[in-house]
C-alpha cells in the first residue's frame, strides 16, 4: 500500500483503541490529545461522543477551567472544541487557581520558592510533555506517595512492572504506558501510589527532571511524598554488588554541598538527606537479608572518567599512585561510593521539603580497578537489588 490516508475503518479502529485507553485512565500526551480530539471531532463516524466529552473535560479544557487567555498555546484546540458543539466546563480564574494552590501548600508538604509561578496562567512541564492547562494533575497524580527515579528509562519501566507484581496492582507482564510518551527526554510510569521517572545521566539531566517533578507534585497537591533515587555506582572498599544507602552527598573535594552558578554568582546548597529514612531503608535490607547493605557518604562528580579518578578515559594526566591516594582519602572520609546525581538530588529535595534517599548498588570496587567486568546477567541481578530493597520498604508503608 502507498503512503496515502488510512481507510475510514482503519482510522476508526485506531480511535476505538485510543478511546478505550482513555476510558481506562491512561493519560495521553498534550500534543497527541489535541490531535486525537481534532480527528474525532471532525469525523462523521464518531461513535464515542461521551468519551470525547470526558476526554475534553479532563485533558483539554483544564486551561478553560483555570483561566481564559487569548494567546495561550492551545487556543486553536479550544476553538476546535467550541466549534464542535461540546460543552466547555465553567471557568475558574487564574487568581482562584493560585489561591487554591497556595492554601494547599502546607498540607501537601511540597514547597516551591518561585513567586513568578503565581503569575503564570499555565505551567508547561516541557520535558514531560505535560501541562496544567491540558492535564488534571490532582486526578492523575494526587494519590502519589512514593516517587522512584533512576537513570535508565528501561530500568524504571522494569521497576514499575516489578512493583506492580509486588503490590498486586495488576499484571506485571502488561505494557504499562509511558505518561511522557510525547517526548523522548524522560520516561514516566505510574502504578497505584508509586511514580517511576527516568532522569538520564549526570547533574544537569536530573536537575531539569527534578524541577518539573517537584512542580508536578505541587500542582497535584500530593502529601507525605517520599522520593528515592535508585541506581548504580562505583564502590570504594566494598565488595561488588553491595548496596549503599547515602547518609550524605559530598562533592569531589569531600564537601557536603552542591555548588551552582546562578546569574554569574556561586550559590551553595546543603546536600543533607533524611537520616531516619536511611535507617529505615537499612532495616528493610536487613529484613530481606539477601545482600550486603551499608550506610555511607556518596561522592557526586561531574564526570565518569577524570572526575572519578579513572585511568581508562581518553585523557589522564595523573599517575596510578595519585589515583589510589585520592580514593583512599575518600574512603577515610567515610565515602563508600561514587556516582553523578546525588548532590543536586539531595539539594533540590531539601529545598522542596521532600523526604529523600539515595540507594545505589556498586558495580566495581574502585580500589581494585576501574572497568566493570562482571557478566551481563550478573550486572542485571545487581541492578535489581536496590529495587528489591525499595519494594520491600514501600510494602511496609502501604
Amino acid at each position: 500500500m502507498g503512503g496515502g490516508p488510512q481507510p475510514v475503518r482503519a482510522r476508526d479502529a485506531v480511535l476505538d483503541k485510543r478511546w478505550k485507553e482513555a476510558v481506562l485512565g491512561i493519560q495521553l500526551s498534550r500534543r497527541y490529545c489535541t490531535q486525537l480530539l481534532q480527528r474525532s471531532i471532525h469525523s462523521k463516524n464518531s461513535r464515542h461522543p461521551q468519551v470525547v466529552n470526558n476526554l475534553v473535560e479532563s485533558n483539554i479544557t483544564e486551561k478553560e477551567r483555570k483561566h481564559s487567555c487569548k494567546g495561550c498555546v492551545h487556543t486553536s484546540t479550544k476553538k476546535v472544541i467550541q466549534s464542535s458543539g461540546y460543552k466547555m466546563a465553567p471557568g475558574t480564574t487564574a487568581e482562584k487557581k493560585s489561591e487554591d494552590e497556595r492554601s494547599s501548600a502546607k498540607a501537601c508538604g511540597v514547597h516551591l520558592s518561585n513567586p513568578h509561578l503565581d503569575m503564570m496562567k499555565e505551567d508547561i512541564l516541557y520535558h514531560f510533555d505535560l501541562g496544567t492547562g491540558t492535564h488534571d494533575f490532582p486526578a492523575l497524580f494526587g494519590d502519589v506517595k512514593f516517587v522512584c527515579v533512576g537513570g535508565s528509562a528501561s530500568r524504571m519501566k522494569f521497576f514499575t512492572q516489578y512493583i506492580a507484581e509486588e503490590l498486586k496492582l495488576g499484571d506485571p507482564k502488561a505494557d504499562i504506558p509511558n505518561i511522557c510518551a510525547g517526548t523522548d527526554r524522560y520516561a514516566m510510569y505510574k502504578v497505584g501510589p508509586v511514580l517511576s521517572v527516568s532522569h538520564g545521566m549526570g547533574i544537569p539531566s536530573i536537575a531539569i527532571m527534578l524541577h518539573e517533578l517537584i512542580k508536578l507534585l505541587y500542582h497535584a497537591r500530593c502529601s507525605n511524598v517520599t522520593v528515592i533515587r535508585i541506581g548504580t555506582s562505583g564502590g570504594i572498599g566494598l565488595d561488588i554488588g553491595s548496596v549503599v544507602v547515602t547518609s550524605q552527598s559530598v562533592d569531589a573535594s569531600f564537601r557536603p554541598q552542591f555548588e551552582q552558578i546562578i546569574l554569574g554568582k556561586t550559590v551553595v546548597r546543603s546536600t543533607e538527606l533524611d537520616e531516619e529514612l536511611a535507617q529505615e531503608l537499612l532495616q528493610s535490607s536487613n529484613e530481606i537479608n539477601e545482600f550486603n547493605t551499608v550506610i555511607g557518604k556518596t561522592m557526586c562528580t561531574m564526570d565518569f572518567y577524570e572526575g572519578q579518578a579513572r585511568l581508562d578515559g581518553a585523557f589522564c594526566f595523573y599517575t596510578e599512585e595519585e589515583k589510589m591516594q585520592y580514593l583512599k582519602e575518600a574512603y577515610d572520609a567515610g565515602i563508600r561510593n561514587i556516582e553523578m546525581e546525588s548532590s543536586v538530588f539531595a539539594a533540590m529535595c531539601k529545598l522542596a521539603g521532600l523526604r529523600a534517599a539515595v540507594v545505589c548498588v556498586t558495580l566495581v570496587n574502585r580500589l581494585k580497578g576501574d572497568q566493570i567486568t562482571s557478566p551481563h546477567e550478573v550486572l542485571v541481578e545487581y541492578q535489581q537489588r536496590p529495587q528489591k530493597l525499595i519494594s520491600h520498604f514501600i510494602k511496609k508503608h502501604l
